[in-house]
C-alpha cells in the first residue's frame, strides 16, 4: 500500500484528489495539508511514502512547496515528493527539483498520470510532466541560454521592481556581485537592459 499526503490551499483541490486516489486499491491518503508547514508536520507524522505537493500556499503563506520539499527531503527516512502544480516557468521547475522533488507534474494532468506518477515516485522512479521533461531537455541542449538558479532568483527580484541594491540585500550578496549576475543574464538572453531581460525571461518562459 502506498502511503499518500496530499498537501494543496484549495480544500476542493484536496478532496477532487483524495476522491481519485480513493478508487486505487494500492494508494491511501493518510493525511491532507492545507499549508507547507502542515504538509511537514504530516509526513513527520505518519510517515508516507509520497508527498503530492503544491507550489503555491496563497497570500498567508510564508513558505513554498519547494520550501517544504527540502525540508521532508532532510527528514530521516524521507519520503519521495511529487510535486503537482499549475506553474511552468523554469524558475518554479528548477527551485523545486533542486529541492528534492523527484517528480513534477501539471494540475491539468490526465487522472492516470497522475495515479502512474505516484506509483513510478514510490518507486524512487522520476515522473516529470511530457512539457516538463522536454523544458528541461531543452535546457540540457541549450546551456548557453540556461540561467542558473541563482540568476533566476535575482531577475525575479527586478522582476518585482527591486533595485541592485535591493536585490543585493535581498540575497545577502554584494552590489557587485548582483551586477555580475546581471552582466551574465544579459549575454545569456542576448539583452542589454534589465527591461528587456525581464521581458525575454518571461517569453521564453523562464519567469512567470
Amino acid at each position: 500500500m502506498i502511503r499518500l499526503v496530499v498537501a494543496d490551499d484549495h480544500p476542493i483541490v484536496r478532496a477532487g484528489l483524495a476522491a481519485l486516489f480513493g478508487l486505487e486499491e494500492d494508494i491511501e491518503v493518510v493525511a491532507e495539508a492545507a499549508s507547507p508547514d502542515e504538509a511537514v508536520a504530516a509526513t513527520v507524522h505518519e510517515n508516507p511514502d509520497v508527498v503530492l505537493m503544491d507550489l503555491q500556499f496563497g497570500t498567508r503563506s510564508q513558505t513554498t512547496g519547494a520550501d517544504a520539499t527540502r525540508r521532508i527531503r532532510a527528514l530521516d527516512a524521507a519520503p519521495y515528493v511529487l510535486v503537482l502544480t499549475n506553474y511552468d516557468s523554469d524558475a518554479d521547475i528548477l527551485g523545486a527539483v533542486e529541492a528534492g522533488a523527484s517528480g513534477y507534474l501539471l494540475k491539468d494532468a490526465p487522472p492516470h498520470e497522475l495515479i502512474a506518477a505516484v506509483r513510478a515516485a514510490a518507486a524512487g522512479e522520476s515522473a516529470l510532466a511530457p512539457v516538463i521533461a522536454s523544458r528541461l531537455l531543452s535546457r540540457m541542449r541549450a546551456p548557453q541560454a540556461s540561467l542558473s538558479s541563482r540568476e533566476i532568483e535575482v531577475l525575479e527580484l527586478v522582476a518585482a521592481g527591486r533595485s541592485n541594491t535591493e536585490v543585493a540585500g535581498d540575497l545577502f550578496v554584494s552590489e557587485t556581485t548582483v551586477k555580475s549576475h546581471l552582466a551574465h543574464i544579459f549575454t545569456k538572453l542576448g539583452v542589454s537592459s534589465r527591461t528587456a531581460a525581464v521581458s525575454a525571461a518571461r517569453t521564453r518562459g523562464i519567469l512567470r
